[in-house]
């Protein structure tokens, strides 16, 4: 877009070639690539919405996953898996191709697969992340691994629970020393940890329950609802066991925060 208003504004291009151009762009931006008869995928998503693409392994065969991260990889550069079992990963990191590398992110239960060349864009973004248990890493590592493929960067303390809330105050200390713009709280049990934290702090609070927990809570509904009810205004809370769903939310919030302050720094530069 910002190539063509150039040509537009140096007169190499006439107002009718520029409206034909951005609308051939758009068009572009909007076609699917057919995978065998069986998905679409949408090659630029990550352009379009500032949130790539994720194929979700769970429920799907494990030669269709293969198949469409690969495809994903050598038109994009990058292809991103979740929820993808170990014995898959396994076969993803012994199956690639010449070119290609495999990351394997078992705890995230995440597999990425990029050309050797590619190299993630950086946005600038900073993002906290927190647990309340070691039983909430699995999710919080999607979380963080997925924030990083958007460009963020990533400061985390977990096992930080309000059990001992002396944990709690000196994790949040430190995330906050790092100057970040927004935070994910991960927890189940009671999930009152992104609460408590969205009582402390004036940033974005991304609450997510896990589906850890005795009873009740065993399935995530109870950490849901305590977040759904909490008492501190302004807390985002996305679906049980979503780390993903969190770290995009959180990645755009920070990219525009980036964004914001780049643009103060060159203002500060020029009136200097």
């Amino acid at each position: 877009m910002r190539l063509i208003l150039e040509k537009l504004t140096a007169g190499l291009i006439t107002l009718e070639d520029a409206q034909a151009e951005i609308e051939q762009t758009a068009f572009e931006r909007m076609k699917l690539q057919f995978v065998d008869k069986f998905a679409r995928l949408d090659l630029s998503r990550a352009q379009r919405t500032g949130i790539p693409e994720v194929i979700l392994a769970e429920g799907k065969k494990d030669e269709w996953v293969e198949k469409l991260l690969f495809e994903m990889a050598k038109e994009s550069g990058r292809g991103i898996a979740s929820r993808v079992r170990p014995e898959l990963a396994e076969r993803l990191g012994q199956g690639v191709p010449e070119g290609f590398l495999a990351d394997l992110h078992i705890d995230a239960r995440m597999v990425i697969v990029r050309k050797i060349d590619y190299v993630t864009p950086k946005t600038g973004g900073k993002i906290g992340l927190l647990t309340a248990g070691t039983a909430d890493i699995s999710i919080a590592e999607e979380a963080r691994i997925f924030a990083t493929e958007m460009g963020c960067e990533v400061f985390f303390a977990y096992d930080v629970g309000i059990a001992g809330i002396h944990r709690t105050l000196e994790a949040l200390e430190a995330l906050l020393k790092a100057n970040i713009d927004v935070i994910i709280v991960v927890a189940g049990m009671d999930a009152v940890l992104p609460i408590t934290i969205r009582g402390l702090v004036d940033l974005p609070v991304i609450g997510v329950p896990t589906s850890v927990g005795y009873g009740i809570g065993d399935q995530g509904l109870a950490p849901l609802m305590t977040m759904l009810q909490s008492c501190s205004p302004g807390l985002t809370v996305v679906n049980i066991d979503n780390g993903l769903g969190a770290a995009a939310f959180a990645a755009l919030v920070a990219k525009r925060i980036a964004r914001y302050r780049c643009l103060q720094v060159e203002e500060n530069q020029l009136r200097a």
